[in-house]
């Protein structure tokens, strides 16, 4: 499985950037993850395949918005009100079945190349 991953970039505090990932294969759950300079990967945004269901961070609940177009197997991150604290770089991933432990990273073993996302003070 390979995923695509695009869309990031520099913006001012409270601008707006959209994520898209695109995979290859089937997946039951894909997302985003993000991982800080000194920081551990944390998780993002994550949506199961069979249901719809959504899953975000506490932090970026009210900001954040995932989607999907099923007919491109393809998931998209609408980031709003971006903060400083939300520099990162972001890891499109996905697995074949859902986890109960979607959180964790570890679970995880296809992951996209990365796309960092800068904002501004």
């Amino acid at each position: 499985v390979q995923l695509q991953a695009s869309g990031g970039g520099l913006v001012p505090a409270g601008g707006s950037l959209r994520l898209s990932c695109t995979t290859s294969g089937r997946s039951g759950a894909m997302g985003w993850f993000r991982q800080a300079p000194g920081k551990e990967r944390e998780y993002v945004a994550l949506i199961r395949w069979d249901n719809g269901a959504k899953y975000y961070l506490d932090s970026v609940k009210a900001r954040f918005t995932l989607s999907r177009d099923y007919a491109k197997n393809t998931v998209y991150l609408e980031m709003n009100n971006l903060k400083p604290e939300d520099t990162a770089v972001y890891y499109c991933t996905s697995r074949l079945r859902w986890h109960v432990n979607y959180n964790d990273p570890g679970n995880y073993n296809n992951w996209g190349q990365g796309t960092l996302v800068t904002v501004s003070s």
